[in-house]
């Protein structure tokens, strides 16, 4: 029999798509972070309100590098300009892949979130973390002086409070997308499938550590009078810089090449494919995030009856259509299981 082709992911007319299950639907949902309609609306909020923080943080930190000589603070303002570069490529990740599906891409361009994301990783690797730690061992070989203590600690203590506005944000959003899949905080940031929300995420998060480690290399060139600490400071703003851009990095890598889902999401398609009417089993069930809470589905179902092949072809398009509807589901492609393949369990 021929294999049907990827269905477009718009529904079709009422009378041929069958009801839908809206407990298991809501549960399938929240189990890959899409916890309501507005979560694309919340994405970018969370992007722009980092993107304003970065921008006005880098200026005020790039001011105070100049007046102090800290290298500390040197560090601290490559970090933010870096931060702001970033959040650029953020906001066209989370444009980009919103947009809808085409004939040349029918599961939509939800990769694109993590083409950029990957860009943005990269540069605070190469920029924020780089050029911190070269800064810093400079600053051990060659010791500069420093001054004007009281605006360093202005200045940082002014980019606390806004980054930390930032990261409330962003800890806002992930928290709320945690609950709705049942896991922990850290959990999802680490495995939910929007590249930007867990770039906001830890490139804040980085940002508050980075701001006390500045902070206490201040305070000890100003104690001490000795440079070093200072130094020291900006190599291990540069370490952590570089520890998050490998983790954000490494995240993009997995869901460009094709991320599966987690047991809990593959059960609950399982189980919305079980529901469909005509469906007695489920042998083979293949799930991939094709972007940010998108998934694409192909399966093997074997249907009640001994119907005519093109019968059957226009059954699976019906339940097609019905998976498509989904509000993560991008497409889905289903074909008829083998007598002898074994099922599937809920």
């Amino acid at each position: 029999m021929t294999q049907p082709q990827p269905t477009d992911p718009t529904p079709g007319p009422a009378s041929d798509t069958p009801e839908r299950d809206v407990t298991t639907g809501a549960r399938l949902a929240g189990s890959v972070g899409a916890s309501s309609d507005g979560e694309a609306t919340e994405s970018t909020l969370t992007v722009v309100i980092a993107f304003a923080a970065n921008a006005v943080i880098a200026v005020a930190k790039s001011f105070a590098a100049v007046l102090t000589g800290s290298a500390s603070m040197m560090a601290e303002a490559v970090h933010s300009w870096a931060d702001t570069g970033n959040e650029v490529f953020l906001l066209i990740a989370d444009k980009r892949a919103r947009r809808p599906a085409s004939p040349q891409h029918p599961l939509g361009h939800g990769r694109e979130a993590y083409v950029w994301s990957m860009f943005a990783a990269i540069g605070l690797f190469a920029i924020g973390a780089g050029v911190s730690i070269t800064h810093g061992i400079q600053e051990l070989v060659h010791p500069e002086p420093a001054d004007d203590y009281g605006i360093a600690y202005a200045v940082l203590g002014f980019a606390f409070l806004l980054e930390g506005f930032s990261f409330l944000q962003a800890v806002k959003q992930s928290r709320a997308e945690a609950r709705a899949g049942e896991r922990e905080l850290l959990s999802h940031v680490l495995r939910t499938s929007d590249p930007t929300v867990r770039a906001v995420f830890a490139e804040d998060a980085a940002a508050l550590v980075g701001l006390l480690v500045a902070f206490v290399g201040v305070g000890l060139h100003q104690i001490t009078g000795s440079p070093v600490p200072d130094a020291i400071g900006s190599i291990v703003v540069g370490l952590v810089l570089g520890v998050v851009a490998v983790i954000l990095i490494d995240r993009n890598r997995r869901f460009l090449v094709g991320e599966g889902v987690e047991p809990r999401t593959r059960v609950l398609v399982l189980q919305r494919i079980l529901e469909c009417d005509g469906v007695v089993r489920v042998t083979y069930l293949r799930i991939e995030f094709v972007g940010p809470r998108s998934l694409y589905v192909v399966a093997a179902v074997d249907l009640e009856g001994d119907d005519a092949e093109s019968d059957v072809g226009r059954r699976l398009a019906v339940i097609e259509r019905g998976l498509a509807a989904e509000q993560v589901v991008a497409g889905a492609v289903l074909t008829v299981s083998a007598p002898e393949d074994a099922s599937l369990s809920a």
